[in-house]
C-alpha cells in the first residue's frame, strides 16, 4: 500500500529539512506518493498567490499533507498561509507533543501534549481600526470569537486522545476569571465534557498565567493539556523551551477530514541554503503522520531514531550544541532505523 501526501517544502530552511525528513520516512519501508506543491512565499514568486488552488486542491484529493515552514509578512501583506489552511480544511486541532530527550534542554522528565483549538479565538481575524480625529488608526479592535460546539469539539478530542493513547489527566487551561463569556464558556463546557470521563481521566484546570508558571516550575506534572487558539500557540512555544527548543516541536493540524502535519518552527532565512537547520521537529511531525494513517510501529521507529541519534550517536546540529549538517543528522536517523 502507498500512501498519497501532499508534500509542501515551504520557504525558507524549508526544502532543505523537508529533504531530509523524506530520506527518513522512506527509510521505514513504507511506500509514498509524494504529491509536491508550494505555498507560502515560494507560491508568490511564481504566481502571485501564497495558496494556489492547486494546492488547495491537492490537499482536498490526498486530505493529508506534510509541510515545511512558510513564511508570513508581519504586520503587512498577506494574512497566514498556516491559518488559511487550517480555515479551508477546518483543521480545528493543534497537537502538539513535548517530550524531553538527554542531553538537551533543562528538564529531563518533560511528557506533555498540548492541543489548541485552531479555527476560533482572536485568530478569526475579525479586527479593523477606528479613526480617531484626523488619526484613521487612532484605535486598532479584534473580536475573538469562541463556540459552544468549538469548545466541545476541541475538548472532547483532548480527552479521546488520552483515552486513546493512556494519559491519565487532561488540565484545561483559560483565563475565566478576567474573560468571564470568552473564556468562561471553554471552562463551563470542559467541566461538563470533564464529567463524562470521570474514572477513566482526571480532570483539573489551570488559569493560564498560573499554568505558565507550574509549566516552568514542575513541567512533569503537566499531562494533556487543551486551551484556547492564542493561549495554545504560546503555551506549545513555552513547553518546546522546557526540551531544548523548536527544532525538536513538531505539530498536527487535524480535523476530521483533512490533517497537516508540520514543524511548527519558522523558515529561518537566515540560515536558509546553509546547510545547517535541524529537521528534527519536521522528523517527527512525520512520525506523527504515520501515526495518523495508522502506521504506529513505523512512528515509533522514527521517534526512537532521533532520540537514539542525539542521546546516544551525539549527532546534533548547531541550535542543539553540535555540528551535525542537516542531511548529516538525516543519514544518521536513517541508519537508526535501518
Amino acid at each position: 500500500m502507498s500512501h498519497v501526501v501532499t508534500l509542501i517544502p515551504g520557504d525558507g530552511i524549508g526544502p532543505e529539512i523537508t529533504a531530509a525528513t523524506r530520506k527518513v520516512l522512506e527509510a521505514t519501508g513504507l511506500k509514498f506518493d509524494w504529491d509536491e506543491q508550494i505555498a507560502g512565499m515560494a507560491a508568490v514568486d511564481r504566481s502571485g498567490d501564497p495558496l494556489p488552488e492547486a494546492t488547495v486542491d491537492s490537499i482536498r484529493r490526498t486530505r493529508l499533507a506534510l509541510k515545511g515552514p512558510l513564511t508570513t509578512p508581519v504586520g503587512t501583506g498577506y494574512r497566514s498561509v498556516n491559518v488559511a489552511l487550517r480555515k479551508e480544511f477546518e483543521l480545528y486541532a493543534n497537537v502538539r507533543p513535548t517530550r524531553s530527550i538527554a542531553g538537551v534542554g533543562k528538564f529531563p522528565n518533560v511528557d506533555l501534549v498540548l492541543v489548541r483549538e485552531n479555527v476560533e479565538g482572536l485568530y478569526v481575524g475579525v479586527e479593523h481600526f477606528v479613526r480617531v480625529g484626523d488619526d484613521p488608526r487612532a484605535v486598532a479592535e479584534s473580536m475573538a470569537i469562541v463556540t459552544r460546539v468549538g469548545c466541545e469539539r476541541i475538548i472532547r478530542y483532548a480527552f479521546e486522545y488520552a483515552v486513546r493513547n493512556n494519559r491519565k489527566k487532561v488540565t484545561v487551561v483559560h483565563k475565566a476569571n478576567i474573560l468571564k463569556m470568552v473564556s468562561g464558556l471553554f471552562l463551563e463546557v470542559g467541566r461538563a465534557v470533564a464529567a463524562e470521563y470521570e474514572g477513566r481521566v482526571a480532570f483539573n484546570d489551570l488559569i493560564i498565567d498560573n499554568a505558565a508558571m507550574q509549566m516552568v516550575l514542575r513541567p512533569e506534572q503537566m499531562d494533556v493539556m487543551v486551551t484556547t487558539n492564542m493561549f495554545g500557540d504560546i503555551l506549545s512555544d513555552l513547553a518546546a523551551g522546557l526540551i531544548g527548543g523548536l527544532g525538536l516541536a513538531p505539530g498536527g493540524n487535524i480535523g476530521t477530514h483533512a490533517a497537516v502535519f508540520e514543524a511548527v518552527h519558522g523558515s529561518a532565512p537566515d540560515i536558509a541554503g546553509k546547510g545547517v537547520a535541524n529537521p528534527a521537529a519536521l522528523i517527527l511531525a512525520g512520525a506523527m503522520m504515520l501515526d495518523h494513517v495508522g502506521e504506529v510501529v513505523a512512528g515509533n521507529r522514527v521517534r526512537a531514531a532521533v532520540a537514539r541519534v542525539i542521546e546516544q550517536d551525539q549527532v546534533r546540529t548547531r541550535d542543539l550544541g553540535g555540528t551535525a549538517t542537516t542531511m548529516e543528522f538525516g543519514d544518521a536517523v536513517v541508519r537508526r532505523i535501518a
